[in-house]
């Protein structure tokens, strides 16, 4: 399942490469500048979601004892924690766009820092939306839609491959541990088919939520998210 979990995350990765790489073209690329207060920004941001995120991580996993992935395996945590996207989402959605907000321009490198800190407090909580926080933190503080969005899956590019090691880390120590050789191939076809699949909902997906966003509907994912957070604490009365 981790072996699984790592080709998901590198379909979505591509997927998102795929969907905005003409944009971040015409906005990262169209000039030496251009290029260099993007990576002033993406590297301000991804400084300040290490900053934040790795001691809440530790945190957790030193208080708890268990690795962060066995204590959101409980389904009522994780709907809070959708829920709780849910609403920072829909308070976002319901503030009216910022009238002199220019979506050519880049980022503010302190709201570029603002939205790594905030993708560093939720990346360690399974079932906080990093695309929808970040993304509402960025619309609260005036920063125009595409702008936001574009920056904010920029991060998740830049973080993908740290996320995508550390679990194949985690993958191959547990194999030593239990003294197995790693058959890599034989996982390699179902893999290859669950990266290809997570391309596809990856790249649908992205159309769905974009389409929301610049047409001033994001509270339309809040919703989403709170009938998720709903449907999940159906499921854990359930037994699920």
């Amino acid at each position: 399942m981790t072996f699984l979990l790592v080709m998901l995350h590198a379909g979505t990765m591509f997927a998102v490469v795929a969907y905005f790489w003409k944009s971040w073209r015409q906005r990262f690329f169209s000039s030496a500048e251009s290029l260099r207060r993007a990576l002033v920004g993406v590297c301000l941001a991804t400084g300040a979601t290490a900053a934040v995120g790795l001691p809440i991580l530790w945190a957790l996993e030193r208080a708890t004892g268990r690795p962060v992935e066995a204590l959101f395996s409980s389904l009522p945590l994780i709907a809070a924690s959708v829920a709780a996207s849910g609403v920072v989402i829909l308070w976002a959605g319901s503030r009216p766009a910022a009238v002199n907000s220019d979506a050519s321009a880049p980022i503010p490198l302190g709201d570029a820092g603002l939205m790594g800190a905030v993708q560093g407090l939720v990346l360690p909580f399974r079932g906080l939306s990093r695309s929808g926080t970040t993304i509402s933190a960025a619309l609260l503080r005036g920063v125009a839609r595409r702008t936001a969005e574009e920056f904010s899956f920029a991060l998740a590019v830049v973080i993908t491959p740290p996320v995508i090691f550390r679990e194949l880390r985690r993958f191959y120590k547990a194999r030593a541990a239990l003294g197995e050789h790693v058959h890599v191939g034989a996982m390699l076809a179902p893999g290859l088919l669950g990266m290809a699949c997570s391309f596809v909902g990856g790249l649908l997906a992205l159309a769905w939520l974009s389409s929301w966003l610049e047409r001033g509907r994001w509270t339309y994912f809040g919703l989403y998210c709170l009938v998720a957070a709903a449907a999940l604490l159906g499921m854990a009365a359930l037994g699920y």
